[in-house]
């Protein structure tokens, strides 16, 4: 049976930074829209700001689905598994907002996190929930590295070109929701 948190905990800021990955899930308000589960690896993308509070860092892609979604509802959660031989799963619940480069905020955001050539906002959420359960059907596995490939492509684009990648592939949602702020469809 799980449990139900106040804020986070030691134990689960130890948790979140013992993982490899996290997962993403947001939605549009539309009853037909798509909803977006994305993977997110590299824990230098992700820091625990207070006890109710997280962030994590939204690096250039091939969309911009969570960006969307919150920009239209702020909801999101956030899901942590344990692969090794203690399962666990945490969940948060939460509220988000995107800071963007062009934010007052962004110079002290950014310094939560890695070096990486891409990023494109910074995806704040304010916690409403915290719980974790079991875990008892994920698998045991193990971390064999992990992958520097997105930052690699970020690498060799110039900023010309990833902007325009951005206009062509992060303007709007597969739902046409407007992803990037000034960037209405």
């Amino acid at each position: 049976m799980g449990k139900v948190y106040d804020g986070l905990t030691p134990a689960l800021r130890d948790f979140i930074a013992q993982s490899p990955m996290y997962v993403v899930a947001t939605a549009p308000l539309s009853a037909d829209g798509h909803v977006n589960v994305s993977p997110k690896g590299g824990m230098d993308t992700f820091t625990v700001l207070d006890d109710t509070t997280v962030a994590y860092l939204d690096l250039i892609g091939s969309g911009a689905e969570t960006i969307a979604h919150v920009r239209e509802s702020g909801r999101i959660t956030l899901m942590f598994c344990s692969f090794t031989r203690r399962p666990k799963t945490l969940r948060l619940y939460g509220t988000a907002r995107c800071v963007f480069p062009d934010a007052p905020e962004w110079d002290t955001l950014i310094g939560h996190f890695g070096k990486h050539p891409i990023p494109r906002s910074v995806i704040v959420v304010s916690l409403g929930r915290i719980t974790d359960s079991c875990g008892f059907t994920v698998p045991e596995m193990e971390l064999v590295r992990e992958r520097d490939l997105q930052d690699q492509w970020g690498r060799r684009k110039s900023d010309r070109e990833l902007e325009d990648y951005m206009r062509l592939k992060n303007t709007t949602s597969i739902d046409g929701l407007p992803a990037r702020p000034h960037q209405e469809p």
